[in-house]
């Protein structure tokens, strides 16, 4: 089976439930993607139904001829939709491919449903696609965002000074990190004990 057959899968743990989005998610994620601060580091901007229109369209359209693997995302605490997040850029030649197009609602922004998200589409580029490297990138401005990737044991690798244009006209300088396969299986142990020491609360 190819990368592209493989990627998209059902993914889940205590914490999260990542699915191949469809069609029929377009409601259920509308109310979340309407709030214009998720989009503050995003070349994407969504303020009207027109735009959400054209977004939704296009992440399908992407994920259903397998240029990404879209994933939504439900926080199994509350049974609420939480966000979404992709597989993208996947080079199966290379052995690599990158995980972001991230973005949460903010009620579950801080409360681990990035982390174990990434955590699940680690394992499953790692163990089921046999990737060598998984690779992040995110606005250089974005602190919260490296915060996060630092928090999952990416190791960030450089800074591409004016990687493209961002709503309004600003050059963004885009940050890269990376895990390789060689590294997954310490951030695997690392993650899954905070996993452990968080079950609880």
């Amino acid at each position: 089976m190819s990368w592209k057959e493989i990627a998209a899968a059902v993914l889940e743990n205590e914490r999260v439930l990542l699915r191949p989005l469809s069609a029929d998610d377009r409601a259920s994620i509308h109310s979340i993607a309407m709030d214009p601060e998720i989009w503050r580091y995003f070349v994407t901007r969504i303020g009207t139904e027109a735009e959400f229109d054209t977004f939704f369209d296009g992440t399908l359209a992407e994920h259903e001829d397998g240029r990404r693997a879209v994933y939504h995302i439900t926080d199994k605490r509350s049974g609420r939709v939480a966000g979404s997040m992709s597989f993208g850029n996947m080079d199966e030649r290379d052995l690599r491919i990158e995980i972001g197009w991230s973005w949460l609602s903010r009620e579950f922004q801080g409360h681990g449903v990035n982390r174990w998200a990434k955590y699940l589409l680690m394992g499953h580029a790692f163990e089921q696609m046999h990737a060598e490297r998984v690779q992040f990138r995110t606005d250089v401005l974005n602190e919260q965002a490296r915060r996060a990737l630092r928090n999952i044991g990416a190791a960030q690798e450089g800074v591409l000074r004016s990687f493209n244009v961002m709503p309004g006209g600003r050059r963004r300088d885009a940050v890269f990190y990376s895990v390789l396969r060689n590294e997954w299986p310490q951030v695997k142990q690392r993650l899954s004990a905070r996993s452990e020491a968080s079950a609880g609360g």
